[in-house]
């Protein structure tokens, strides 16, 4: 796999500067210390100080992926982010749909940006947030934490880059195998909440329900108390979190 790692100082956001970079690679990096225009899921921004946190964005074209099953590439990268974090410490998990966290804290987040043609993903933008070494949060994000206050130390951000990578090229070599099934379990199986009942709010109000499966196309499907189950897309539910002391 031909990869090109770009490092920068400041950009408005790694997904922009990659998605008009002319480098030619199977795996394009691009990492910054900083930007000016951070995003998270849908309007959010994503905080964070100067050259405290790992920013970056990695673009892949992954032709070989039919559009039914997408959610693959999720998949894939969440347990990248997962197999690098967990060099530092124990306990990460990945919470729905690809969100990093340690116990019940945030640690990490990935915006997925997609181009379609014929049947197929085209090329993939993955543009990962990952908290490494911020002690002070000031935006209203419920439950941020630093690697750092993990594993009590501060961690070079190029060193924890450099296991994703590592990582992520050993995942999406199983991906462009066909290795679906063994990607899905291994997902699963990293799931935060993946054993036991706990509460979820959706349009109808909280209920109580344990996770059943994440299907291929992305969809969380839930098993209440009364054994109803339920099946939500990104946004449709929301994971009601212990309230922070």
């Amino acid at each position: 796999m031909r990869k090109k790692i770009i490092r920068l100082k400041e950009t408005t956001s790694t997904n922009d500067y990659i998605r008009n970079c002319w480098e030619q690679a199977d795996l394009l990096v691009v990492a910054a210390d900083f930007q000016t225009a951070g995003r998270g899921q849908g309007s959010n921004s994503w905080e964070s100080e100067p050259g405290k946190n790992l920013l970056f964005s990695m673009l892949v074209h992954p032709t070989m992926v039919p559009l039914g099953r997408q959610f693959l590439l999720s998949m894939t990268e969440a347990l990248a982010l997962k197999e690098a974090l967990d060099s530092f410490a124990p306990g990460f998990r990945v919470k729905w749909p690809n969100d990093i966290y340690w116990e019940d804290f945030k640690v990490s987040g990935t915006l997925i940006e997609t181009t379609l043609s014929a049947g197929h993903v085209k090329d993939c933008i993955f543009g990962t947030g990952i908290d490494v070494n911020q002690s002070v949060f000031h935006s209203d994000a419920p439950n941020p934490l630093s690697l750092c206050s993990i594993v009590g130390k501060e961690v070079k951000p190029d060193k924890v880059l450099k296991r994703v990578v590592e990582a992520f090229e050993k995942y999406y070599s199983l991906l462009s195998e066909g290795a679906y099934t063994d990607i899905s379990a291994l997902y699963h199986e990293a799931l935060y909440r993946r054993h036991g009942f706990f509460p979820y709010r959706d349009k109808e109000g909280v209920f109580e329900a344990a996770i059943v499966e994440v299907e291929d196309s992305g969809q969380l499907v839930l098993r209440d108390r009364a054994d109803r189950f339920r099946s939500y897309g990104f946004k449709e539910i929301s994971f009601i979190l212990p309230q922070r002391s």
